[in-house]
């Protein structure tokens, strides 16, 4: 995965993160602009994070009678930058973080391309729960 986030990476100026993450929180894959200045814990902590906002933003999307009620995209504005939340595939979201300055449509037009190009890659498969051969 990291050539495909180092290609969002590079078309969006700005991007410090990008963080593939399971429905329940797990990181699955991650890509940072700089490695050097990036903190080893940001990815996990990032993933987990995200999957307490999906979660909220589900059920948001509850309130609303006419639709589906699946979190599509959450984009958080803070002091220092973005954080843009999106539905990636099954049980996987799509997490960047960038700086202020970032073109903010360009970035969410290349995430949706992202997904819209390699959705089914980006997966989680269900968890078992007990022994496979209970």
């Amino acid at each position: 995965m990291d050539w495909i986030f180092k290609d969002l990476a590079a078309s969006v100026p700005q991007i410090r993160h990008v963080v593939l993450l399971s429905a329940d929180g797990l990181r699955m894959a991650e890509y940072a602009t700089d490695p050097d200045n990036s903190d080893p814990h940001t990815a996990e902590y990032l993933a987990a994070t995200c999957a307490s906002l999906q979660s909220l933003a589900a059920a948001v999307g509850e309130m609303f009678p006419h639709g589906d009620g699946k979190m599509r995209m959450v984009v958080i504005e803070v002091s220092g930058g973005f954080l843009y939340l999106m539905a990636a595939g099954a049980r996987a979201y799509l997490a960047v973080m960038a700086d202020h300055g970032v073109d903010a449509g360009l970035l969410a037009q290349c995430m949706r391309d992202l997904v819209a190009r390699i959705g089914e890659h980006l997966t989680s498969p269900p968890r078992m729960t007990g022994s496979p051969h209970a």
